[in-house]
């Protein structure tokens, strides 16, 4: 018979571990510093993420991160597994059922999760537990050595500068959608020092940004000031990240499906779509 219990009583080496074997089949696996990474800039909170033991084995678990978001106190599913061989048990719903008083407890208004939409069993699973469908993304990867920059001669009126979070009322102006948890900027106010913020300036105006994080690949943000559009700044802007990427591939992440703008501007430089999420919500 398993327990279930909050994560803050165990080491990050065992969460780490239960990762790996739960996602072993998941084309896409994360190295400890990653997931670490990961954890700390979706807001990881042990004490409010639980796991199913069996004999003190993890076998499921579900890290949550806690933050506000559109300043509501909301908690985030940062992952949710369950090791191959106990699968079937409902040991997923059990843990969240589980969680909500604790969350309850500790003010949370809401609980926000996103899904690959392919995933109908686990869509299901969220429906039956009272999550609806908010939002629809995109997501997109490509081999960093495979991408083909469509860019036009370099406009010398154009400046580009590094950034910091300090012009985020600014770069707010640029937007075609609110960004996911994930992207959001207090997300990356939690590890800025692991993202790398350029502008592009014309007339000493800002007229473009992103936010980008070198040792994952992974562009957070990227947006244009309407009026300066199909000038070529995203590419700019591309060029720039290219430049300073360390990893093997780019990924963006959660571009919602109504935004053409971003997802034209990414195929044009060969950056294709790779799968659809659902954003999901259910108040607590």
């Amino acid at each position: 018979m398993e327990t279930i219990k909050p994560l803050n009583s165990i080491s990050f080496n065992s969460i780490f571990s239960a990762f790996n074997k739960a996602f072993e089949d998941y084309e896409m696996q994360l190295n400890k510093n990653e997931l670490h990474t990961m954890l700390r800039r979706r807001g990881f909170v042990p004490e409010l993420s639980f796991g199913a033991f069996e004999n003190e084995k993890l076998i499921a678990f579900t890290l949550n991160g806690i933050g506000f978001y559109n300043n509501i106190k909301t908690a985030y599913d940062t992952g949710t597994g369950t090791l191959k061989e106990y699968r079937g048990q409902g040991l997923a719903t059990k843990i969240f059922k589980h969680s909500i008083p604790f969350l309850k407890k500790a003010n949370v208004s809401r609980y926000l999760l996103e899904v690959l939409q392919h995933n109908s069993k686990a869509v299901s699973v969220y429906k039956n537990l009272g999550f609806e469908i908010s939002r629809e993304f995109n997501y997109f990867l490509k081999k960093t050595d495979e991408i083909e920059l469509n860019i036009n001669a370099f406009d010398p009126s154009y400046q580009v500068e590094q950034l910091d979070l300090s012009k985020r009322e600014s770069m707010i102006k640029f937007w075609d959608f609110i960004p996911s948890w994930q992207n959001s900027f207090e997300a990356i106010s939690r590890k800025t020092d692991d993202f790398k913020i350029i502008g592009v300036y014309k007339n000493g105006n800002l007229v473009g940004y992103s936010i980008f994080e070198p040792n994952l690949g992974d562009i957070s943000q990227i947006a244009v000031d309407k009026n300066f559009r199909r000038k070529g700044i995203a590419s700019i802007l591309l060029k720039e990240i290219l430049k300073t990427n360390r990893y093997n591939s780019i990924k963006v992440i959660n571009t919602e499906v109504g935004c053409s703008s971003i997802t034209e501007f990414l195929q044009s430089n060969s950056i294709f779509l790779e799968g659809k999420q659902f954003e999901m919500i259910k108040q607590l």
